[in-house]
């Protein structure tokens, strides 16, 4: 496996300095015959080979292959920029996933992976193989490297590299320093979107955005993309993280985001990215203040959709909402109020190649990114590419991205209304009491229910993702949101007189707005976030259920998120790839305030026996982030709706949190306090 790993990580680096060069810091060197060079190089083959491969320990020969047919390949520029809300850019990666998939053992896989490596675009190349990796039961536990590692231009100012390079190019190794890259440097503090830099611009976050898409993606061969729940999973990853970002505009004083639904209205928010595509040397296109949207008629690139497309297919799923049913291609009624409806309308939204009917309901999500994406040059007359939201890789950046998916969220939720309530005996569980819930940091004597947030200065190595750069590490340092690490205390009475199964489910939720008014439930319902859900054995009587913050099944840890440092000090993880989907966990918790902003923590604990689906061990790898990325090759790990108990419209008579929990012994609501402190405190 070592070697297995050694050499797709090889290929995955660096993808426009040629196969040939070496990989991983000079040590590994791929044999590449002549007929699998390139024109250009092809006739300084024996050249190259006496420049280039002397010093590596490590060689992989390469058979000769049988050329594959690539001429589809070529609409995505070699140089350009893919994306994969691009239509014709989808076409051309399921076609290279299906390529790479089709290959009878890894060593045949290496083979066409060389050839096709130099060939094709860089990142449409780095995205096929590593799907294509993470769905083979023989390539599937290799570490996939993050985009951080891969792509690092489309996180960090660029005025950050060529200090890099000089650093590489004129300090041994061992004396390098660290380059700092600067917190916030898109906009001034006069912009008052600026306030939530921090977040949207979180490397985290990004990387979060991208591998979820990764393990999940829209289009492609029909196994690679027929998972159990994915177009329940794409709402409620999505209503999660707008969820999530609505709280922390609250904190920052900013009111919920507004949807993006009125396709013809101007945008006032502005966006400067001030990130290059390493691909082509291109800054990422700004977009000004109050731009409007025009019909996207980018003839060359095969992105064609009108405003009135965008209009027409969300009538048609509004029409399918609240009418209870879909219409399929083969103009059947697919009916939508039941438990699989969400899954269905999921994919139909997306939209995924498992939507019922493409034909009549489109393309709206992943043509929402691209209209904005264009929002500079729609009809290419000045060869512009797509801005950051065009690009799952770098979409989060941006404001305008929070307002398209607010509006995503809310044809969600015109499904959801219609939907019944829960019922009594669907959200009790009898004989079982929660008698308190507290949450405490993880150190001696600190007070219950108050929780601390920081900055943290943390390092990342930059060196494998600098095509042409000097050889070694190359480390950078960012400042990110931190919270202290805390443990929740549940003690559960179990009045049955034998052993029960329950699923304990913990969330939180803002009690006020942005102005410090106490919102209504049916607004913080929907902003419920998910913080953990695990399963636990009840014996009877008193229990007390301890669970460490880092345990939550919704995160990932810091080291699984900006893996590539920790590589080189933990020990070889298997599966590693797939657990690297999850939400960072630095980012679980609001920021907070100097003062303290109080919020809603809400514990639960429902039957077991009707939520389980199967039995799984969240302690084995890549099943602890099971809430965001359900579990590799196995149903998703929860027979209730997604966002269960709060996923629901409730009675109109219910008109808080508490007036919710209060029928029910199974469930408890505890306010707890989170202070931040505008400290910088390096990661140890």
């Amino acid at each position: 496996m070592t070697d297995i790993n050694t050499r797709f990580r090889g290929l995955l680096q660096r993808p426009y300095e040629p196969t040939f060069v070496p990989k991983n810091n000079g040590q590994l060197y791929f044999d590449v015959p002549d007929s699998y060079l390139t024109d250009h190089y092809r006739p300084f083959g024996a050249a190259l080979q006496n420049r280039f491969g002397t010093n590596a320990q490590t060689r992989i020969p390469l058979p000769n292959i049988t050329a594959p047919d690539l001429a589809y390949a070529d609409a995505v520029s070699r140089r350009g920029g893919f994306s994969i809300f691009h239509p014709s850019h989808q076409r051309v990666a399921s076609q290279l996933i299906e390529l790479f998939l089709e290959q009878s053992n890894p060593d045949a896989l290496t083979a066409m992976a060389v050839f096709v490596r130099d060939r094709v675009n860089g990142p449409l190349f780095q995205y096929a193989l590593s799907v294509a990796l993470m769905h083979r039961t023989d390539t599937r536990d290799v570490e996939i490297p993050s985009f951080l590692e891969l792509f690092p231009d489309r996180y960090v100012d660029p005025a950050v590299f060529p200090q890099l390079r000089e650093e590489g190019t004129l300090v041994d190794q061992g004396d390098r320093r660290a380059i700092e890259i600067p917190m916030n440097f898109t906009a001034s503090d006069r912009v008052d979107e600026q306030r939530l830099a921090y977040w949207r611009e979180d490397i985290g976050v990004n990387l979060h955005h991208w591998h979820w898409h990764l393990v999940y993606p829209a289009r492609g061969p029909d196994r690679i993309v027929r998972k159990d729940r994915r177009g329940e999973l794409f709402y409620y990853m999505h209503q999660q993280t707008m969820a999530r970002y609505n709280i922390e505009r609250f904190a920052n004083g900013m009111p919920r985001v507004v949807a993006f639904r009125n396709f013809r209205e101007a945008i006032p928010e502005a966006y400067f990215p001030k990130i290059t595509r390493s691909s082509d040397g291109r800054s990422y296109p700004a977009r000004h203040p109050n731009e409007t949207l025009s019909d996207l008629k980018r003839i060359e690139d095969g992105v064609i959709v009108s405003i009135a497309d965008m209009e027409l297919w969300t009538t048609r799923i509004f029409e399918a909402i609240d009418n209870g049913f879909a219409q399929s291609s083969s103009n059947q009624r697919v009916p939508l109020d039941n438990d699989s409806g969400i899954d269905l309308l999921g994919n139909i939204v997306e939209a995924s190649t498992l939507s019922v009917n493409p034909q009549y309901y489109g393309d709206l999500h992943n043509n929402g990114h691209n209209i904005l994406g264009y929002i500079h040059d729609p009809d290419n007359s000045f060869l512009e590419g797509f801005g950051v939201v065009g690009d799952n890789t770098t979409a989060m950046r941006d404001p305008v991205f929070y307002r398209w998916h607010q509006h995503i969220d809310d044809i969600f939720v015109r499904h959801k209304q219609r939907l019944p309530a829960y019922t009594g005996q669907e959200l009790a569980f009898n004989d079982v009491a929660v008698d308190s819930f507290e949450i405490q940091l993880n150190k001696a004597n600190a007070p219950v229910n108050i929780l601390l947030t920081f900055w943290q200065r943390s390092q990342v190595n930059l060196g494998t993702g600098l095509d042409f750069g000097p050889e070694g590490n190359l480390f950078a340092t960012f400042t990110h949101i931190q919270h202290a690490p805390y443990s929740y205390r549940i003690r559960v009475n179990n009045r049955a007189g034998d052993t029960r199964r329950g699923t304990v489910r913990i969330f939180f939720g803002p009690k006020t707005n942005e102005r410090g008014q106490t919102l209504p439930f049916r607004e913080q319902r929907r902003l419920m976030v998910e913080l953990d859900k695990f399963t636990v054995t009840l014996n009877a009587g008193a229990n007390t259920i301890v669970r460490r913050s880092d345990q939550s099944s919704v995160s990932i840890p810091y080291e699984r998120t900006f893996r590539n440092v920790a590589a080189s000090s933990l020990t070889q993880n298997e599966a590693f790839q797939f657990c690297n989907c999850g939400w960072p966990n630095h980012m679980l918790l609001p920021k907070g305030s100097p003062d303290g902003i109080e919020y809603d923590f809400f514990v639960m604990v429902s039957d077991f026996a009707q939520d389980r689906v199967e039995d799984f061990d969240e302690n084995v790898n890549c099943n602890d982030a099971h809430s965001f990325c359900g579990l590799r090759d196995r149903r998703y790990p929860d027979s209730r709706s997604m966002g269960y108990p709060f996923d629901r419209f409730t009675p109109g008579t219910i008109g808080s949190l508490l007036d919710f929990t209060k029928p029910y012994v199974n469930m408890l609501v505890t306010p707890v306090k989170i202070r931040f402190t505008n400290t910088v405190i390096a990661r140890a």
